[in-house]
């Protein structure tokens, strides 16, 4: 039974059903799973690197509506099967770090073999999805399944305090999935998103590891802040995010001179919070800013990149 099993005297408690409370659990476990919100984040640049790559063809989303919905379901399901798959692996970490003990592998609520199994499943079938639409989007989604799976969850993730170095590129070749759907991204705007992406998320990852520096330390997990320690880490962040600097001008031809100045502008705010974790003596409470503001930078320039290519504007 996936759904954990409630106790019959709770059946009325609040007014929820069994069945209710079942589908929740149900849903509970599917969400930490695939973690859901991860997997989400991870769609929009595939989607912004399919809708640029109409754009720069002077194609219409409205006849490649097919393409579009393969490219979308394909990835997802790839990306999705890669993150069941370093939850099967990572089991005997998420049992000791507080944020993933409710996760059905550690649970018991889902066994080891059922989410192997899934996690397989679900690859397979995204990959099948994603050559329908051409073998290099599917050759960039082998390359972000087998980098998060292989390289960085079963190799790295517990030897090397780099390891987000690797598993950077997991991430980073979304834009290029959604683009080589439609052409070949060796192009400079799928290429700079990549770098953008690949850059992006060392510091972000880095907030994060500071945050959680406990958990990973009680797990044994060699995440920079545990075998560096914080002032290396703040360094750390501030080189690369420093490296962002030139990337809007590689875009401003492409993406023209909005895009450049405000994602300069996002740049320079960054990198001054950056410099100011050298400054401050509210280490959590910072890194915590420094993750939101990372999840926020993101988000603002794939929506932007978007919205000043829609149709209304040219």
């Amino acid at each position: 039974m996936i759904a954990e099993q409630v106790p019959s005297s709770t059946k009325a408690r609040n007014g929820i059903s069994l069945d209710g409370q079942k589908n929740t659990s149900l849903f509970s476990d599917i969400k930490a799973l695939f973690k859901l919100i991860v997997l989400v984040a991870n769609v929009l640049p595939v989607f912004t690197g399919f809708w640029l790559a109409l754009y720069f063809s002077n194609l219409s989303i409205a006849d490649h509506w097919g393409v579009f919905a393969l490219t979308i379901a394909g990835s997802t399901l790839v990306m999705g099967g890669a993150l069941v798959m370093n939850n099967w692996y990572d089991v005997d970490i998420d049992r000791l770090m507080a944020r993933t003990q409710k996760r059905p592998t550690v649970t018991g609520t889902m066994s080891l073999k059922l989410v192997l199994t899934i996690g397989i499943s679900v690859s397979a079938i995204g990959f099948v999805l994603l050559l329908f639409t051409t073998m290099e989007a599917a050759i960039y989604g082998f390359i972000g399944w087998f980098t998060y799976v292989v390289l960085y969850t079963m190799w790295s993730k517990r030897r090397y305090a780099m390891n987000t170095l690797i598993g950077s590129v997991s991430g980073a070749v979304t834009p290029l999935i959604g683009w080589s759907a439609i052409d070949s991204a060796v192009h400079i705007v799928p290429i700079m998103l990549f770098v953008l992406i690949f850059i992006w998320q060392m510091p972000h990852t880095f907030a994060i590891a500071m945050r959680k520096c406990d958990e990973y330390r009680l797990a044994k997990v060699a995440m920079l802040p545990v075998v560096r320690g914080f002032k290396v880490t703040k360094q750390q962040m501030v080189v690369f995010i420093a490296l962002l600097l030139p990337l809007p001008f590689f875009l401003t031809a492409s993406l023209g001179m909005t895009f450049m100045i405000v994602a300069t502008i996002l740049n320079v705010a960054w990198l001054a919070m950056s410099i100011y974790g050298f400054y401050t003596k509210n280490d959590m409470a910072w890194s915590r800013i420094m993750f939101l503001y990372s999840v926020n930078y993101l988000t603002i320039l794939f929506v932007m990149m978007v919205v000043i290519t829609l149709p209304i504007f040219h």
